[in-house]
């Protein structure tokens, strides 16, 4: 049988303003989650507990909206949490702070290159795809190494969430965008020695 180096479940943080208004964003201060993001914190939680997830350490991204989730997973799991500080989004550039129509508006046709040319097209002052996936492999990858043989669950951003899935099972850049990661989701990954594997992606728990 192949040995398992760590399992990972990934759990996108709940919705803010920003997700309801389809909006760029890449500010770790705020906005926080909103009483439909609490609400899907709480059933997310509560699935994990109830299934019979076992963790053995919880990790968040820094934003606001990740802490304010992982807290609801902490406190209803009943098991501390730290922050990984430098397990930051993907800084958006020009982008940053507009929805998808203001940006249809202001930079036409760049939504499509920025999603369909991910390889080639980085807004400007945004941090290239590629270099982002290397960033959060290499943060995943110390994580892992440091926590051989354990059982984690990590809340942060869907965007890092369809980066990770991307290097485990070698999705193309300009692909990586269509792989849905919806708020308040887990998604679980298993890393081995040579490979990874996707368990699941984007479960959402029926809400209450």
């Amino acid at each position: 049988m192949f040995k398992r180096k760590c399992k990972i479940t990934f759990i996108k943080h709940g919705t803010t303003i920003n997700t309801e208004e389809r909006r760029f964003f890449d500010d770790e201060r705020f906005p926080a989650i909103n009483e439909t993001g609490r609400i899907e914190m709480e059933n997310i939680s509560e699935w994990i507990a109830s299934s019979g997830i076992k963790t053995d350490k919880i990790y968040t991204s820094p934003a606001l909206r990740c802490v304010q989730s992982t807290r609801i997973l902490s406190d209803i799991y009943n098991q501390d949490f730290e922050i990984l500080y430098n397990f930051t989004s993907r800084k958006k550039g020009i982008f940053n702070g507009l929805s998808v129509e203001e940006i249809m508006q202001k930079f036409p046709n760049k939504i499509e290159q920025f999603y369909q040319d991910a390889e080639n097209y980085t807004p400007e002052n945004a941090e290239p795809l590629i270099e982002f996936n290397k960033r959060i492999n290499n943060i995943i990858q110390n994580i892992i190494k440091n926590n051989i043989h354990k059982r984690l669950i990590i809340i942060t951003h869907g965007e890092i969430i369809q980066s990770a899935i991307a290097n485990a099972i070698g999705i193309p850049l300009n692909n990586q965008f269509k792989i849905y990661i919806p708020a308040g989701s887990a998604t679980q990954i298993s890393y081995f020695e040579d490979f990874s594997s996707l368990i699941y992606s984007g479960y959402i728990p029926t809400l209450r």
